[in-house]
C-alpha cells in the first residue's frame, strides 16, 4: 500500500483524533473508509465517463450549461 500525505484544517484533524479515540480506531482507518466511500459514490460517473459515446452525449447539455440555457425538468422530459 502506498503513502500519501494528507493536510486537512486543525480542527478536522482534532474532531477526527476524538471521533477516533471513541470508536477505538486509528484515523488512517477512518480516512481509508471515508475514501472508499467517496469512491463508491462516484463509480457510476467513472464509468460513464470511460465510455467515449457518453462523453460526446453529455458534451452538447455541458455547453447548455455553460451558455446558461435552462434545462429541462424531469417532468417536462416526462410529457
Amino acid at each position: 500500500m502506498a503513502t500519501a500525505t494528507v493536510r486537512i484544517p486543525e480542527q478536522k484533524r482534532d474532531i477526527l483524533k476524538v471521533l477516533a479515540s471513541i470508536e477505538k480506531r486509528e484515523m488512517k482507518e477512518i480516512l481509508s473508509d471515508l475514501i472508499d466511500e467517496y469512491i463508491e459514490r462516484h463509480k457510476e460517473t467513472l464509468d460513464l465517463l470511460s465510455k467515449p459515446e457518453w462523453v460526446v452525449a453529455i458534451e452538447p447539455g455541458k455547453a447548455e450549461i455553460a451558455k446558461g440555457i435552462k434545462g429541462k425538468s424531469l417532468e417536462e422530459l416526462e410529457d
